[in-house]
């Protein structure tokens, strides 16, 4: 290295001397003034922002955009309505899943099933004259019930219809809208003691299995099985079997929906008798009429009777699964919906209030009695002081007639 560099300054050195044309003077690597600088950190750098700021031309607000770029965004101190903003933002994520929900299951053909009850009980021979006289068939699929316990007709979407005589409705594929119209408005003339005020509704989602024979039901989704042979009998035969399952389980659903509707009843009837405690507990008189209090005793009587002897709310299996094949399971499809619902611990819990209701409804019966007792007392009291009254006057005129006939034997 250092023979090339004696040969190329001598060389560089007889040129000048020698008068030929001066050329541009050579320098040497280690000793170029520029590349005797520190080098910059974009030297072997292949970050694409960092070539862009050592490249040519670049004006300074490339640089401010880079740094605005890298600098991290401040993070504003949370505000006293943070809170709020959170609260505000899952109300309208909880509005839109609702919507979207209820979007969902008013569509046409949704798997949705929807229970409503309106009445106290339906004429059940009314309600097939009213079904039929607007074009739907009865019993479509051959099930062979008595009209008395249900009644199994076809709608749109051919969507599955039952009703109960317990006043109760349910549908199977039919918008909400379409089901509350059924109920309130087409089957109103054969509902007896109709509670529109009250009335109740339910509903739950249900899938298909085709890879599956038997059905059941988890949280509040019920699953059917679909499974047939490929036989035209065979599929005939898997169609009534699994309209005998949808019976099954819209038999649970309608004793869940007519439980609720005594739930309210009772949850009103407390709060009309909610006063009497606290009036009792600060010594004050109940100032109830002996009507009101003869009102609700018997309201909390009728809730008792529908609960307990007028329904089949308490019953372990209704009457209308009695003759059904064992095979077909219906009663362990009755039972699954009544555990899924909570009915039982429902009822205990129902019969539980009711004996506090009967509490209450004793001591308005006693408080009914003691204000009777004390009126039958004013009234002897009254009786008495009049009867005494007379003998006063009686024995008053005497003792006057005795006067004055003493006065007309002395003169």
């Amino acid at each position: 290295m250092r023979d090339f560099a004696r040969q190329l300054s001598s060389s560089t050195t007889r040129q000048v001397f020698d008068g030929s044309p001066r050329s541009h003077r050579l320098r040497h690597l280690h000793a170029a003034t520029a590349y005797q600088a520190p080098r910059k950190r974009t030297f072997f750098s292949s970050n694409t922002a960092l070539q862009q700021v050592s490249s040519a031309g670049k004006c300074d607000s490339i640089n401010d955009r880079l740094l605005s770029q890298k600098r991290k965004p401040v993070r504003s101190p949370a505000g006293k309505s943070s809170l709020r903003r959170v609260a505000v933002e899952a109300q309208r994520s909880r509005e839109s899943a609702f919507r979207n929900k209820d979007a969902i299951r008013n569509t046409e053909g949704s798997n949705c099933v929807t229970a409503v009850s309106v009445a106290d009980q339906f004429q059940m021979d009314e309600v097939i004259r009213i079904l039929r006289s607007h074009g739907f068939p009865i019993d479509p699929d051959g099930t062979g019930f008595d009209s008395d316990q249900v009644i199994h007709t076809r709608g749109v979407n051919n969507g599955d219809i039952f009703v109960f005589p317990s006043g109760s409705l349910v549908a199977w594929s039919l918008p909400e809208d379409v089901v509350s119209d059924l109920a309130m408005k087409t089957l109103l003339p054969a509902a007896i003691n109709p509670h529109m005020d009250q009335m109740e509704m339910e509903d739950l989602e249900y899938t298909e299995d085709a890879k599956r024979d038997n059905s059941s039901i988890k949280g509040d989704i019920i699953t059917l099985g679909t499974k047939s042979d490929a036989r035209v009998d065979a599929a005939s035969q898997a169609r009534v079997e699994i309209t005998f399952a949808k019976i099954a389980f819209s038999s649970g659903l309608a004793r869940s929906t007519k439980l609720a509707v005594l739930e309210t009843m009772l949850g009103k009837y407390f709060e009309s008798t909610r006063t009497i405690p606290t009036l009792l507990s600060r010594g004050s008189k109940l100032p109830f009429s002996r009507s009101f209090m003869l009102q609700k005793t018997g309201e909390l009587l009728e809730l008792r009777a529908q609960l307990n002897h007028y329904s089949e709310l308490t019953d372990s299996l209704p009457d209308l699964f009695w003759d059904s094949k064992h095979e077909l399971g219906l009663e362990g499809y009755y039972d699954q919906v009544g555990r899924a619902l909570d009915v039982g611990v429902r009822i205990k819990t129902l019969n539980e209030k009711m004996d506090y209701a009967q509490e209450i409804a004793s001591i308005l019966r006693q408080t009914m009695s003691e204000k009777h007792s004390v009126h039958l007392e004013w009234i002897i009291i009254i009786l008495i002081a009049v009867e005494v009254g007379f003998e006063l006057r009686r024995e008053w005129k005497e003792r006057r007639a005795r006067l004055a006939k003493a006065t007309r034997e002395n003169i």
